[in-house]
């Protein structure tokens, strides 16, 4: 009896399985899942594989019953397996929650909110108080052609009032350039305007220059504004400035004009301000003065008009019968003016601790 086969055979399977229980629940990982795998049903080793290999050693009688048996306990191991499996899943699955889980308790990370630019809010305050005004707002291409940045406004290939606004030129045919004042813009807006002669716009942008310190940017923002008609007057250029720089800056500063020269305007003047700084009596910012540059304008130089009328192939805007005006400023100026910034390139440089500094 001792010696019979089958009852052997059922011994050895009572041992595997009573070894694999003990050995499953101590399993604590994946590796230690995969070594009872190996060591119980692996398919060279393993000790359920030996032994349905010795099947063959079995009375013909017995060996289905013995083969169902030894079926039963691998499937029971196997599923055992899974179940181990799925358990250690879980309770890593549950431990990382844990881990990672979310006070909700805690207050909320505020998101940065971010801010205009100075130079934007400059912009937008002027172009407010030239839309309130009456004036439209035009805009033009940065890249422009030697046509609408000098030669309308008066300045030919040899005209020395070029060397002042020396400029970037472009590769290729064309003659192409960066524009250094958004005169040009007025220009095309001469040229393209459906109902000459009338004409009330300020053309904002930027501008290039090969000018670069502290108080000079090779690139920078620019206002200009021009007013064509008939009857425009000297005066009507003076109460213009007047009533824009007192709603810029307030009515308590006085303003004053003096005469200049530019090429597209004459008469020319130029525009001052009383120091807003120290109010009049003399500081670093004005030098002393009491007053600050502001804006240069004057009186449309016929010229232009007759250089527009020659590229329109008509005389729609007759030096005879129409006058205007024309300004411009830096916007540049005016925020550095505004926040008592001493240096341009600060507006330029992209610092979030400059920035910053400014309303929201």
């Amino acid at each position: 009896m001792a010696d019979d086969p089958t009852r052997q055979l059922e011994e050895r399977a009572r041992a595997a399985r009573a070894e694999f229980d003990a050995a499953v629940s101590a399993a604590t990982d994946a590796a230690a899942l995969q070594a009872l795998r190996d060591r119980f049903v692996g398919r060279k080793a393993g000790l359920v594989t030996a032994l349905m290999k010795d099947l063959g050693q079995l009375p013909a009688e017995a060996r289905k019953a013995a083969g169902a048996s030894l079926n039963a306990l691998k499937q029971a191991i196997e599923g055992a397996l899974e179940e181990r499996q799925a358990a250690l899943a879980a309770g890593e699955r549950e431990a990382r929650l844990q881990a990672e889980r979310v006070d909700v308790t805690l207050p909320g990370r505020p998101i940065p909110q971010g801010g205009r630019h100075p130079l934007t809010t400059v912009r937008e305050d002027l172009e407010d108080i030239f839309v309130a005004m009456g004036y439209e707002v035009y805009d033009g291409p940065e890249v422009e052609d030697d046509y609408h940045c000098f030669e309308a406004l008066n300045m030919p290939a040899d005209h020395p009032a070029r060397d002042m606004q020396d400029t970037f030129y472009l590769e290729g045919p064309g003659g192409l350039l960066l524009r250094t004042h958004t005169s040009a813009t007025q220009i095309r807006y001469m040229v393209e305007n459906e109902r000459p002669p009338e004409v009330r716009i300020i053309c904002p942008g930027k501008v290039y220059r090969r000018d670069d310190d502290i108080t000079h940017s090779p690139m920078f923002q620019q206002i200009e504004g021009l007013v064509v008609g008939k009857g425009i007057t000297l005066g009507d250029l003076k109460g213009t400035i007047e009533v824009f720089l007192h709603r810029l800056f307030g009515p308590q500063y006085p303003v004053r004009f003096r005469h200049s020269y530019f090429p597209y305007t004459e008469p020319s003047v130029e525009a001052d301000l009383g120091c807003i700084n120290c109010g009049g009596s003399g500081c670093r910012i004005c030098k002393q003065t009491g007053w600050l540059e502001i804006l240069g304008s004057g009186m449309v130089n016929p010229a232009v008009f007759e250089a527009v009328n020659r590229r329109l192939g008509r005389n729609a805007y007759d030096p005879e019968q129409v006058t205007g005006f024309a300004f411009g400023l830096g916007i540049d100026r005016v925020a550095m003016l505004r926040y008592g910034i001493d240096h341009i390139r600060l507006l330029y440089q992209s610092d979030l601790r400059f920035l910053e500094q400014f309303p929201r």
